[in-house]
């Protein structure tokens, strides 16, 4: 997926990264998954963000830290 998922906005949490169409940060994600949660856990936790936009968001970060590696 070459579309990006991640919205950055000055009007939407201050610029804070976002899954595109939502107010949920990305962080929220990683911040789930670095504390022994599950993927299904942060989706249950945050129905407004699809399962496709944060496997594609985990496929981009470890394609871009892969890259730079």
């Amino acid at each position: 997926m070459s579309e990006s998922v991640v919205a950055q906005n000055p009007e939407i949490l201050g610029g804070t990264p976002v899954f595109m169409g939502t107010r949920v940060p990305v962080r929220n994600l990683l911040d789930y998954l670095e504390g022994g949660y599950t993927l299904d856990e942060f989706l249950d936790d945050f129905p407004g963000v699809t399962k496709a936009q944060a496997v594609a968001f985990l496929e981009q970060a470890s394609a871009r830290l892969l890259v730079a590696a």
